[in-house]
């Protein structure tokens, strides 16, 4: 049971326990994530064109860095106490906010969408300010990252009393400040960084999440069509993109940015692990959305250029992603692996250009194979024969 009062306490000292879980209560707190991006893709599959793209990513980043924000500030911060659960429970209807806004986030609810959002980050300055009192050795970092995330959360207020497209371009500055509070908090961070065990597990977690979506969208697109040979063999080959992605991801994560960012002492480690997390689940959830339309397509009918290059380009956005966070070392260190990522963007972008005129079960098929070549890569890396420690690797 939670105690009434709690104040916050520092998660990370040298002193504090070597391994460290997710709390019930942050896994509640995920739950509506659930649904966020849930709408998210929804809104996507609603809006298959260069535009609706660009719409879904400037509609996912808040969304996600909202995420963040409580993730980073529980892993530093956490306690258990009413107050803290009160102010989850705020951030928790921020963010079902949010999820309603979602649809039409950028046309006639995109003033609540903004409201939600200065919702989420007041109270997450609100928890900032709590802890900086508490905790006197973290008050420079708190009091950092309070005021940027005030300054943003100011900027996204205003927006909601503005005309398109200035309203957007409001939007714009407060994520740039948002993103920037971090990074101009390069030295705090390294005197105060996350716990090395409990922030690997959470964006896994949240990456658990998007690929949930994959597995519901492949689910989706079978329900609303007549079963036959073609879309079954489609729909194994969604779930084995989905797995693919799932093995190699998962297979090469730790706590290594943290504790190469402690060891170190080089903060561009853990911003790089941090934000080449964006592109990775927005390509997933893309994915996701791209399979489901794949399915629901006419299996005799040449795959519409639209969600060819929604399927191949999401997909490709991944390994690009998983690239740079193994030639950097944030993840598991491997030249190799970095070249069959690099290597499987590349083809998937080929299959984007060159596969006008195939199939639905031939484009998601060609696409499954290439995503389980990166697994048959690992996997037969990984014997133990071979020396994963050689940087040459």
């Amino acid at each position: 049971m939670a105690s009434f009062i709690e104040p916050p306490r520092l998660r990370i000292a040298e002193d504090s326990e070597e391994e460290r879980r997710a709390t019930w209560l942050e896994l509640f707190y995920d739950l509506v994530f659930v649904v966020a991006v849930s709408q998210l893709a929804h809104y996507l599959h609603d809006h298959v064109s260069v535009s609706g793209v660009l719409g879904f990513v400037a509609l996912f980043i808040p969304v996600w860095w909202s995420w963040i924000g409580t993730t980073f500030y529980a892993n530093r911060f956490d306690s258990d106490d009413v107050a803290h659960r009160l102010l989850i429970a705020l951030q928790m209807l921020a963010i079902a906010a949010l999820a309603v806004n979602v649809h039409h986030g950028l046309g006639e609810s995109s003033t609540g969408f903004a409201l939600s959002y200065v919702l989420g980050r007041v109270v997450l300055v609100v928890e900032y300010i709590r802890a900086g009192q508490h905790i006197p050795k973290a008050r420079p970092l708190t009091t950092r990252y309070a005021t940027g995330f005030a300054i943003a959360a100011i900027l996204w207020t205003i927006s909601a009393f503005l005309p398109s497209p200035w309203r957007f371009v409001f939007w714009a500055l407060g994520l740039i400040i948002d993103f920037a509070t971090p990074l101009s908090a390069r030295k705090l961070m390294l005197e105060l960084p996350p716990h090395p065990s409990h922030l690997p597990e959470r964006f896994g977690l949240f990456t658990i999440i998007v690929l949930g979506e994959a597995i519901v969208a492949v689910v989706q697109g079978v329900s609303e069509q007549k079963w036959d040979v073609l879309t079954v063999i489609s729909a194994v080959f969604g779930l084995g993109i989905a797995l693919s992605i799932w093995w190699v991801y998962f297979d090469n994560l730790g706590g290594t940015p943290i504790q190469r960012a402690r060891t170190e002492g080089r903060a561009v480690i853990l911003n790089i692990w941090l934000y080449t997390h964006l592109p990775l689940v927005i390509g997933i959830a893309a994915s996701g959305v791209a399979v489901e339309l794949v399915l629901m397509s006419k299996p005799m009918l040449a795959l519409p250029d639209a969600v060819r290059w929604l399927l191949c380009g999401s997909v490709a956005l991944c390994y690009l992603a998983l690239a740079i966070l193994h030639r950097l070392g944030v993840i598991l260190y491997c030249k190799i692996r970095t070249k069959y990522r690099v290597g499987a963007a590349v083809v998937l972008l080929a299959i984007a250009i060159f596969g006008k005129g195939l199939l639905p079960v031939a484009v998601i098929g060609l696409v499954a194979v290439v995503s389980a070549v990166q697994v048959v890569q690992d996997v037969s890396q990984s014997r133990p024969t071979t020396r994963l420690v050689d940087p040459e690797i």
